[in-house]
């Protein structure tokens, strides 16, 4: 075993100690809590359990040192967050604020921005929810409408967000906003902002979903306001700074995701024997492919497939995962498991997974992404 792979393997024996060790007791409750359509589950226990995984350095373990992490290989990084998924670890509350907005700024923020945010961001004392989807554009970054205003040593920010994960939860919001004319090239004049949502000029609406719960939200800005300073590259470099951003939202973390579908779909195989669907020879062969499909997107995600290629590829997945639990519990999948709407997890998947192929960028967007900047092929025609 060569050197690196060692301290890999020791890597991952050190997290997988310590979460066998620390979640028991007071946090023994959490295990398998929280993640997409539950993130209303034991939400400030799992703050709790959050603050102390950072007291103990186990938040942000792909940060450099300098900026508090652990300096982790990316190698490490996957140890790491396929133990945390097998040790069925609570979903994390400060995935937004780690992955994205951490990354972003020490690769491009400014010494005084790291230093003021990246501390409580560690500490997970600052959530941090993600402003980019707007009603009349979704997932299409260059229509956004949001505009902000230099007004003496502030911006002006007004317009509104949609599809913003637990922005009720949150203390700040990083905001993709326009801030210079629109010209025939969409993507310019646009710059991203930090910009605290604890303000008069900020309405948060929650947006009741089709599982019953309210994870996402719609966020209006009206003359809400931020310090000068708090624009992340230049002003009007707004587009290359959140494609950035957008490159670490599907990273390495997606592999503890992994984790997460083989479950269901081993859960699912066991359901659909206990059940007799597996006796279908067309049940059978739907849980192959589903099978097939998860080890291929295993070997892709490893080899660091396009992450708008991956993107595109889980959620078509499991969005088809949770239509074939609904085959195979049959009819008893029409019916709520209590009142008044009260869901049991496989009619849990079904509905959520819709929003798959929607947030994180469309699935149209993803195949116009794919087609125009991997493949090389004509854009398509816009008015």
């Amino acid at each position: 075993m060569t050197s690196a792979m060692s301290s890999v393997e020791e890597f991952r024996a050190e997290i997988r100690d310590w979460l066998q060790d620390r979640l028991h007791g007071e946090f023994a409750a959490l295990r398998g809590l929280g993640g997409p359509g539950r993130e209303h589950e034991a939400f400030a226990e799992r703050l709790a359990w959050e603050r102390h995984m950072a007291a103990h350095g186990w938040t942000c373990v792909g940060w450099p040192e300098e900026h508090g992490g652990r300096g982790a290989s990316i190698e490490q990084q996957i140890a790491f967050h396929e133990e945390y998924a097998l040790a069925d670890a609570p979903a994390r509350v400060n995935h937004i604020g780690e992955q994205l907005l951490g990354p972003t700024l020490i690769a491009h923020g400014t010494p005084e921005q790291r230093a003021r945010f990246l501390p409580p961001i560690r500490a997970v004392e600052e959530l941090w929810c993600q402003g980019y989807s707007e009603p009349d554009a979704g997932s299409d970054l260059a229509a956004v409408r949001t505009r902000a205003v230099r007004d003496g040593d502030a911006w002006v920010v007004d317009g509104r967000k949609i599809w913003t994960s637990l922005a009720h939860e949150s203390q700040w919001c990083f905001v993709l906003a326009r801030t210079e004319p629109r010209t025939a090239r969409r993507h310019e004049g646009l710059s991203y902002l930090l910009v605290p949502l604890d303000q008069p000029g900020v309405e948060i609406r929650p947006i009741v979903q089709l599982t019953g719960t309210s994870e996402f939200n719609e966020v209006v800005f009206d003359g809400a306001r931020t310090p000068a300073t708090h624009v992340v590259g230049a002003p009007g470099d707004g587009w290359r700074i959140a494609l950035a951003t957008l490159g670490y939202e599907r990273g390495v973390s997606t592999l503890g995701q992994q984790v997460g579908f083989r479950r269901e779909l081993e859960a699912l195989v066991a359901l659909a024997q206990a059940n007799g669907a597996a006796r279908d020879p067309y049940i059978r062969e739907r849980l192959v492919r589903a099978w097939t499909g998860l080890r291929t997107m295993r070997a892709n995600a490893r080899c660091g497939t396009e992450p708008s290629m991956a993107k595109l590829y889980w959620s078509h997945w499991h969005r088809d995962l949770g239509e074939l639990a609904m085959e195979i519990r049959g009819a008893a999948a029409t019916l709520a498991a209590a009142e008044p709407y009260e869901l049991d997890d496989w009619q849990r998947l079904f509905l959520f997974s819709r929003a798959d192929t929607i947030y994180a960028g469309s699935s149209e967007i993803q195949r116009n992404i794919i087609a125009e900047r991997v493949l090389g092929l004509p854009k398509e025609p816009r008015p």
